[in-house]
């Protein structure tokens, strides 16, 4: 009998080319001037805050969120997110995580995606590309409209390394591959059966150099292959 195996991936900068959380809200205010200049009046107060208390990313990207999209209802949004994705899928997407992916599907995998971003379009694009499941910062919803506030811990860093650890006490006797592409996703690769650094900047790739972390995406299996192959 062949062990369970689960994919986990990282969205942004690994599987996308760039974070999304930004050019999402964006693409939501502009159709809404409005809320643009709500962004405008109050992120620089956010920004200064999240400088001067040790740069703690979750109350910013709370006030982003709030900002840009309290108020707006889950069909609004629904179509924000179907527009978003579409536009992820033809121009922003990196073709080796895409190879990637349909190599874990083509074998069965269990596939998760796992996000800091928020789970207002995160599981939307997780739809699109085939995962299985996703883990991914939950926000407050008011009823059917959007408040926004953040109702999870931040899913970075070591709090991406607990659920990693809450995964395998559900899936017991699971081998975990991971990827991700930033120094905060380090804590969770290193305690994956294999971890991969890809699309890593410096920092991150002198980091990864110290540990069990391999760097870049590691070869397609050969059609055929058995899975356990190539394990360590």
């Amino acid at each position: 009998m062949r062990t369970m195996q689960l994919a986990l991936f990282d969205l942004d900068g690994t599987i996308t080319r760039r974070d999304t959380l930004f050019p999402y809200v964006m693409g939501v205010c502009l159709r809404r001037p409005a809320r643009l200049g709500r962004v405008l009046l109050r992120m620089p107060g956010a920004l200064l805050h999240f400088l001067l208390r040790g740069k703690e990313r979750g109350p910013l990207k709370e006030a982003l969120i709030v900002a840009g999209l309290a108020g707006l209802s889950r069909a609004e949004l629904g179509t924000a997110s179907a527009r978003f994705v579409a536009r992820l899928r033809r121009r922003g997407l990196h073709p080796e995580a895409l190879e990637r992916i349909a190599a874990h599907r083509a074998q069965g995998d269990y596939m998760v995606l796992m996000s800091a971003s928020p789970d207002i379009y995160v599981p939307a694009v997780a739809r699109a590309l085939g995962f299985n499941e996703t883990i991914c910062t939950g926000v407050r919803w008011d009823g059917m409209l959007l408040g926004g506030e953040l109702v999870t811990e931040n899913r970075r860093g070591e709090e991406k390394r607990r659920c990693v650890e809450q995964l395998r006490s559900r899936l017991p006797g699971c081998r975990i591959i991971g990827y991700g592409n930033s120094e905060s996703d380090l804590p969770h690769l290193r305690v994956c059966d294999r971890g991969f650094l890809v699309n890593g900047g410096d920092r991150a790739l002198r980091e990864a150099a110290h540990s069990t972390v391999e760097i870049g995406w590691p070869p397609l299996p050969q059609k055929g292959a058995s899975r356990g192959a190539g394990t360590r």
